[in-house]
This record gives structure tokens, C-alpha cells and sequence, in this order.
């Protein structure tokens, strides 16, 4: 399966999807997936990927900046949903390195994830496409009367960013 760029067309299954996530209680800390147009202008507009499988759209993947501070263009955090039934057939691992090389073409220098604890699938996902672990933000969020901790994670590109003539950086938008 290889994954091809989210467009607004997708968006009714993209936001299903997150909604299955959300359900879960243990993939965001968002209570309710938002509309298109909020979705749209939190996300990079590079770097969105959808997973079509013969029953229809599995998956996606996109990145969210950081920081608007222009010190920080190349860093994003990057979210990955698969479709519950679509578990365990490698459609987030093709997403996750997917976005990856979309984000590099971009001119993306990190990528970050902040993923629950108890969400072990996405650890180890993130874990095999080469983000390392921080540590854990303990307490950080209040969902649903109870209090959540993440696991913070990295994922320094070895194509972008090495050098200070890199120009990935010259071209980055």
C-alpha cells in the first residue's frame, strides 16, 4: 500500500478515523475531532498522507508545526491514525515512513511525537522508524477525571538539517 497526499475530499473518513481514535481514549488528548477548515489550518499543507485499502480509506498521517518562531520552521509533530479494523496489517508503519520522506522533501528537521504510555502499538511504530525517547511528561494532561502522562519522542532526519549550507534550509517554505 502506498499512501498518496489527503486532500479535502478525504476529510469525512480522516475525520472517522480520528474519531475511532479519540474513542479509544488513549491516541490525543482531543475530546472531539474538530471541522475541516480548523483541521486544515493547524496542519502543514505538505506532508498529509491517506492509506486506501480495498475497503476504502485506512489510515492517515500529517504534521503539525511546532512553533511559529522562524527558529523552528523545521521542526513539526506528526500524528498517525489507522482504522481500527486495518490494525496490524503495516498501515501505519507505511504512513509513519511515508510522512517521514514527505516531511525531509520539506525541508522537516525533526519531528516530534507525544504519544500515551498505555498507547504501546504507537510506541513501538514510532520506536522502528527511528524516533528515540525523551522521557515522560508526567501528569501533563486532564482527560476524562483522570490524570495523563505522555511519552515524548524524536526523530532527527539524517538528510536535513546537517549542515548550516544545507539547501534543504536555503529552500524551506
Amino acid at each position: 500500500m502506498k499512501p498518496e497526499p489527503l486532500e479535502p475530499r478525504h476529510w469525512p473518513e480522516v475525520r472517522a478515523i480520528y474519531l475511532e481514535g479519540i474513542a479509544t481514549g488513549n491516541a490525543t488528548f482531543e475530546e472531539t475531532a474538530p471541522d475541516w477548515d480548523t483541521w486544515n489550518a493547524k496542519h502543514h499543507a505538505h506532508s498529509r498522507l491517506v492509506a486506501i485499502d480495498e475497503q476504502g480509506l485506512a489510515g492517515w498521517a500529517a504534521i503539525s508545526p511546532v512553533s511559529a518562531r522562524h527558529v523552528y520552521r523545521g521542526v513539526a509533530e506528526v500524528s498517525v491514525y489507522v482504522a481500527q479494523r486495518a490494525w496490524g496489517q503495516g498501515v501505519g508503519r507505511a504512513l509513519l515512513e511515508s510522512v517521514i520522506e514527505a516531511s525531509e522533501a520539506a525541508g522537516i528537521w525533526t519531528l516530534q511525537a507525544a504519544i500515551f504510555p498505555e498507547n504501546e502499538a504507537s510506541l513501538r511504530l514510532h520506536h522502528r522508524a527511528g524516533f528515540r525517547t525523551l522521557g515522560q511528561r508526567e501528569r501533563i494532561g486532564f482527560l476524562k477525571d483522570r490524570w495523563r502522562s505522555t511519552v515524548q519522542l524524536e526523530r532527527r532526519s539524517r538528510k536535513v538539517g546537517i549542515a548550516a549550507d544545507d539547501p534543504n534550509l536555503m529552500n524551506f517554505q
